[in-house]
């Protein structure tokens, strides 16, 4: 439950991707530490679901939030409003499989706490704490970023070597695709067409094709709708495993720790994830 939930609220604050990063190899670390390992499987397909529910309360929790955010110039009192209600079910949703799925077993932990450079800890949580000021438009974004850079230059160069600049490039790529897209009349109207229908609908099975981030920065060109289209792109998260980069990143984390039972897992991640997805469509259906 600890390990779910600290990745659930995790991402409101640090973003999907980056929670799932940090905490997966932090709950590998604890079921192997208390012998529990069997236990991995479980435990990381629910840090996946609590990633990609947990940062959908706020704008930075996850990257198509973000986008949408900034897009619509969502005031942010509406935008938690908006997400607040499938938000609050996902709690009770991944509360009740951790009840059900997890029987109460004695645990054992003998190793000693590890040290921390509080130094470095500090600055990073200044360089974060910036990155959030950013994202409330209270420092532009070009010198907020200038900012972070050289500071990291100077106290941590190797952070810098160790960004994913594929996946930033990849972010880049789905923008000037989108921007295609959106201008070609077939593609323009059947799209819109489509939107009039069923936006929620439409946006999460786009979710499960092209995963949720292509698909708002795509479906946000011919639509205004941002209710429907924030909480379509934030629930489709679940669901396949290409519906949320966050889904990739689990997976080969437990491939890398866990080799050769990805089948096992596969077939565990799509009940657990279809089954979420289901409640939440319907539920969400209700509230547009």
């Amino acid at each position: 439950f600890a390990l779910v939930f600290i990745t659930y609220f995790g991402s409101m604050v640090m973003a999907n991707d980056m929670a799932l990063i940090t905490f997966l190899p932090l709950g590998y670390f604890v079921l192997t530490k208390t012998n529990k390992r069997e236990k991995t499987a479980f435990v990381f397909i629910m840090q996946n679901i609590a990633a990609n529910l947990g940062g959908m309360l706020t704008p930075f929790g996850n990257p198509q939030n973000l986008y949408l955010y900034s897009k619509f110039n969502i005031p942010i009192g509406e935008f938690t409003l908006i997400m607040l209600p499938p938000f609050i079910l996902a709690v009770a949703m991944i509360t009740l499989c951790c009840i059900i799925f997890v029987k109460p077993e004695p645990i054992e932990l003998k190793s000693a706490p590890e040290k921390i450079d509080r130094k470095r800890t500090a600055a990073y949580l200044f360089l974060f704490a910036i990155a959030i000021i950013i994202v409330f438009n209270f420092i532009p974004y070009l010198i907020g970023m200038i900012f972070i850079t050289l500071t990291l230059i100077v106290m941590d160069r190797k952070a810098l070597a160790a960004v994913d600049y594929p996946l930033l490039f990849t972010f880049v790529f789905f923008f000037i695709f989108a921007g295609n897209m959106a201008r070609i009349d077939v593609i323009k109207n059947l799209f819109s067409s489509a939107l009039q229908l069923n936006p929620l609908l439409f946006s999460v099975i786009s979710c499960q094709f092209i995963s949720n981030v292509p698909s708002a920065i795509l479906l946000s060109q011919f639509t205004n709708d941002y209710h429907s289209l924030l909480l379509g792109v934030n629930i489709g998260g679940v669901g396949t495993l290409i519906a949320s980069l966050a889904s990739l990143i689990t997976l080969s984390k437990y491939n890398s720790l866990c080799p050769g039972k990805s089948g096992r897992y596969i077939a565990e991640f799509s009940a657990f994830n279809f089954s979420f997805l289901i409640v939440l469509t319907l539920f969400c259906s209700f509230l547009v």
